[in-house]
């Protein structure tokens, strides 16, 4: 079975691709929109925009991070937090923006996050399902690591000292929220065969 996917984000594509083993992945830039108020609409938003060879099927996923003295935020517009997209920009409008919440005492805890992602999957049939994966954690007061791309410098996942971009790839991808949502993918990919 052939996987396309509609992403411009050559990081995602290839945790995709390793969680993915055995599948035929392939990456298509879409030029979508993503205004939808839930993470799930912006997915199903864009994996509707791909055309299906009878082979083929599609997915895309839409993910944030959502950070809980700031009610949430910046939750669907993660990638859009700051101009330009860098992670640098990402992580210090984030942590700026958690210290003007809590104030500068704060900078020695933890402030409670959570990154979700939702997968829509499009068979050749035109029938869209999704999958959500979420991965709870805390965001910190400094940017961490080299890896990772997005908040990864700053997101400790529960139970972990270290953040998403210390970790390898391979820790990285049984932990966090995509690599839960295509697990569960994955599944139902099998029920589907």
């Amino acid at each position: 079975m052939k996987i396309l996917v509609a992403t411009s984000n050559k990081h995602k594509l290839h945790e995709i691709k390793h969680i993915l083993k055995g599948y035929k992945v392939n990456g298509q830039v879409t030029r979508v929109k993503e205004n939808g108020q839930t993470f799930a609409a912006n997915a199903i938003k864009k994996v509707k925009s791909l055309k299906l060879k009878p082979d083929q099927i599609a997915i895309a996923d839409d993910s944030g991070l959502m950070v809980d003295c700031l009610g949430g935020r910046p939750g669907v517009k993660s990638a859009r937090f700051a101009t330009p997209p860098t992670a640098k920009n990402l992580c210090l409008k984030l942590i700026r923006a958690i210290n003007l919440v809590k104030g500068q005492g704060a900078r020695g805890k933890k402030n409670l996050a959570r990154f979700v992602c939702v997968i829509a999957v499009k068979f050749p049939s035109g029938k869209i399902k999704t999958v959500k994966g979420v991965c709870r954690g805390g965001v910190i007061h400094e940017m961490c690591g080299c890896r990772g791309f997005g908040y990864d410098q700053v997101f400790v996942p529960d139970g972990c000292k270290k953040t998403f971009a210390e970790m390898a790839p391979a820790a990285k991808n049984r932990l966090s929220h995509r690599g839960r949502a295509l697990r569960k993918l994955k599944k139902l990919l099998k029920q589907k065969q």
